[in-house]
Formats: structure tokens, C-alpha cells, sequence
């Protein structure tokens, strides 16, 4: 596999500074090679996207002194240190410190370019964190509207185009995927603004409630009703009026309904007063009303009076690019409200976040990034025939190795890098544990918690 991420490699040995180059160009990284650690510390950038692998035992600057400034720009900058005999208990201190491997010379090729290719992995998910951090405090507004996806930056050019006028408008979407935020948004962004955002579920109330909520009633006009009550659609008026699951409005209703649309006008219950009433109307609806089939009972004339304009939210999983955005949103949010530190997304919870189908949408991810910040969920390690999709081209031994790697890499995890309790979970002896490692790439410096002894059996 290559990886084309960058690498600072620093060696005062010309000829070992070479070899070492030719071998990580060879595996497909892109090497900027320096015989200085001063030489390296001054091109290296802010956000630089790639590893560090440098040599410990260098004039003037040495290795260790070349992290410690490394450490002191940033911290999640894996920096990968090669000694020689001698020098290993300053790695293994280099090691404590943070620094993310060490390497004893001299060393096996795969030795190094798996280690470095694990580093960049973890770079990678570092600068995609905070990136999706970044974009998520800068679009809080526009949740659950966040996302770079077509069908996102389309439904947003759609709401800010129609805002600002009095059309009314039909949402569609599944269950959970943000249906009352778009509402509140075109509300926001409209001339309304200042007027009242009235939102009623019209699946939750009783037939003879809803007429009430909705048109308002006089005293005495029905029993129990003793004091005047102003309806939801007279309290809308000059704002914005969100009719939640419209499907589920009563016929009777529907009638009345579709003659306030169509008039502008309202009579309460036990009057014969007509008031005006300045009205936008934003519906939302879970199934296609488009469709007589799903319809049902639902009257046509109101569904073509209501579609003036039709907004669809794609679910969650026809939107998956966007996942990763949302979750650090939710995560970030979770966070502040519980007071913990927000998780990073691991290749563990991005696996899980990209192959989930998600049926709740934006309101399932939501708790799922609150679960995961209170260390009530993790997501799972794939079970035996879970393979992913790109596995199919794989055989099935292929699958096993694939499946056992991310296993291991799983439990290291949840044992935050302890040794022996990984081994006890596992169920295999040490030294298998170990060979296995070396198989797969799997180096420990991707989990927090180990020792330098330990780091040493690797």
C-alpha cells in the first residue's frame, strides 16, 4: 500500500540519509530529507501533514532537542526518533515525553515504514478533527444543515432564496432528520423574524384538541372552554406557523385548513368573527404526499395548496461525507454540556460512523456522540463475516487477517495500550501477541497509557 503523505527525514549520515530516503520513496511517501535538525525545524510549517523521523545523535541540535521544539509548535506531531544502542534509554524518555516511536538501529526496512505509515494514519485522523472542529463551531447556525455534500449546499442555496418571501412551503424527510430546524431557519432568515415561530405536531393531539390549538376559541364555546384562547394560527400571524407531521391532521380539519389558506382568515370556535391573519405556513410531512399511496386520506387539493415549494432532506445515509462534521458538533456540544473533554474521532468510531445506516438521522447521531462522550458507547469492532463493503474483492483469508488487525487494535484501545490486560482479553500468549503486531504494522504508540519496558518487548 502506498501512502503518499509527507515526511521530514533528519540524519547527519549522508549515506544512511540516503538509504533511509530511497526507502520511504519507495513505499510511496513523499521525502523531504535534511542533514540538520535546524535545517528541518525551519521548513517545517504550521499543520504540517505529515511525520518526522529523525535521528537522535546529531551536532549542534539533536534529536531530542528537535522534538522538544517540535513538542512546544504541536503536540500531536508524531516525531519518530532512531538510535543506536546506547541511546535507548533517551528514547525510551523521548517515549515518556510524548515523542511517538523509536527505532534501534540498525533496523529492518519494514520495520520503519510500518511505523511510519501508522504515524501518518494518525496525523491524519489529528488534522481531520480538527478541521471537522473547526467547521463545525463555524457553522453552529445552520445545524443540521451542516455539510459540504451537493444535496446540503443545494438544500441551503434553496432555503436562502426562498426565505425572505411568503410562500408557503412543504418539507419532506425521514424521522429524525431535521425537519423543524429547516422550518425554524427559513423563519430566521425571513423578514418574520421578529413575529412569533408557532409549531404544532399534528400526530400528537385529539381530533376535537387540534381544532381548538389551532383556530382558538371563545368562552363557552364548548365545554370546559372558560376564558378566551387565541389559536396557533392568529398567534403566527406576521411569523411563521410549522405544521408538524401533516399527514396526520384529521379530515375534518384538513377542510378547514385548506379554507385559511386559501382566504387568510381564521374564526375561532363559538364565534362567527372572521379575523385576517398575515400567514406562512411551513408543513412537513414523512411520507411522500406526492404519491396517492402513501397519501392515504390526506385531501389532494391541500397538498397542491401546500406545495408551493417542496424541500427534501436527504437522510444520513445518503449523505455520508457529512457524518464525521455533524458527529464532532454533537461531540463538541456533549462535551461542554457534561463537562468532559471531546472524544477524537478514531478509525474505529469513523468506521462506524461511515457504515451505520443511521435510520434515526441527525436526532440518532446526536445521542450517539452524547453516549460516547460519557463513555457509555463505543463503536464496535466488526464481527466475523461484518466485513465491509471493499472487502468483497478480498479472500476470505484476507478478510480474517484484516479483521483480526482492527480486533487487536480495538482492545489496545479500550485497555488504553496495557499489555498484559490486552493480552488477558485476547486470549493469546505474549510472544503471539507481539508477532502479531509486527504482522500487521500495529505499532503502540497509537494508544495512550503504555510504559517504555513495554515499548522495548516491541
Amino acid at each position: 500500500m502506498n501512502d503518499s503523505s509527507p515526511v521530514f527525514l533528519i540524519d547527519d549520515d549522508k549515506d544512511l540519509l540516503k538509504a533511509t530516503k530511497q526507502t520511504l520513496e519507495l513505499a510511496g511517501f513523499a521525502v523531504s530529507a535534511f542533514s540538520a535538525a535546524s535545517d528541518a525545524l525551519g521548513a517545517l510549517e504550521p499543520g504540517f501533514a505529515g511525520v518526522v523521523v529523525s535521528d537522535i545523535r546529531m551536532p549542534q541540535m539533536d534529536g531530542q532537542q528537535l522534538f522538544a521544539h517540535i513538542k512546544e509548535r504541536d503536540a500531536d506531531l508524531p516525531v519518530i526518533l532512531m538510535t543506536g544502542h546506547g541511546d535507548i534509554p533517551m528514547a525510551v524518555q523521548a517515549i515518556q515525553d510524548g515523542a511517538y516511536d523509536f527505532i534501534a538501529k540498525p533496523f529492518a526496512t519494514d520495520r520503519l515504514v510500518q511505523s511510519v505509515r501508522r504515524a501518518a494514519e494518525k496525523r491524519r485522523l489529528v488534522l481531520e478533527n480538527r478541521s471537522l472542529r473547526l467547521a463545525a463551531e463555524q457553522a453552529q447556525g445552520d445545524l443540521p444543515l451542516i455539510g459540504q455534500t451537493p444535496a446540503m449546499e443545494r438544500l441551503r442555496h434553496t432555503l436562502r432564496q426562498i426565505a425572505d418571501t411568503d410562500i408557503d412551503v412543504l418539507v419532506t424527510g425521514e424521522t429524525g432528520s431535521g425537519k423543524e430546524v429547516v422550518a425554524s431557519l427559513l423563519h430566521r432568515w425571513s423578514r418574520r423574524a421578529k413575529g412569533n415561530f408557532v409549531a404544532l405536531n399534528c400526530g400528537a393531539l385529539p381530533e376535537t384538541v387540534i381544532e381548538s390549538e389551532l383556530f382558538g376559541h371563545e368562552p363557552g364555546a364548548f365545554t370546559g372552554a372558560q376564558k378566551k384562547r387565541i389559536g396557533r394560527i392568529e398567534h403566527s400571524s406576521a411569523g411563521t406557523l410549522f405544521l408538524d407531521e401533516i399527514e396526520s391532521m384529521p379530515p375534518a380539519i384538513q377542510v378547514q385548513m385548506l379554507r385559511v389558506l386559501e382566504m387568510r382568515e381564521v374564526t375561532p370556535l363559538g364565534t362567527n368573527e372572521v379575523r385576517p391573519v398575515d400567514l406562512r405556513v411551513v408543513a412537513a410531512a414523512k411520507v411522500d404526499l406526492g404519491d396517492p399511496a402513501q397519501r392515504g386520506d390526506f385531501r389532494e387539493d391541500l397538498y397542491y395548496r401546500l406545495n408551493v415549494v417542496t424541500l427534501s432532506i436527504p437522510p444520513l445515509r445518503e449523505r455520508r461525507d457529512d457524518i464525521p462534521l455533524l458527529f464532532s458538533y454533537f461531540a463538541e456540544r456533549a462535551a461542554n454540556r457534561f463537562k468532559r473533554e471531546p472524544p477524537a474521532i478514531s478509525s474505529t468510531v469513523r468506521r462506524h460512523l461511515l457504515q451505520h445506516d443511521w435510520p434515526g438521522n441527525v436526532r440518532e447521531l446526536s445521542h450517539f456522540a452524547e453516549r460516547l462522550v460519557l463513555g457509555l458507547e463505543t463503536a464496535a469492532a466488526p464481527k466475523p463475516g461484518d466485513a465491509p463493503a471493499t472487502d468483497a474483492a478480498l479472500s476470505l483469508p484476507a478478510r480474517m487477517e484484516r479483521y483480526e488487525a482492527e480486533l487487536i487494535r480495538e482492545t489496545l484501545s479500550q485497555n488504553n495500550g496495557d499489555v498484559r490486560r490486552t493480552i488477558e482479553a485476547l486470549g493469546i500468549p505474549r510472544k503471539t501477541f507481539y508477532d502479531k503486531l509486527q504482522r500487521h504494522g500495529i505499532v503502540r504508540g497509537d494508544f495512550a497509557g503504555f510504559d517504555g519496558s513495554e515499548r522495548q518487548g516491541s
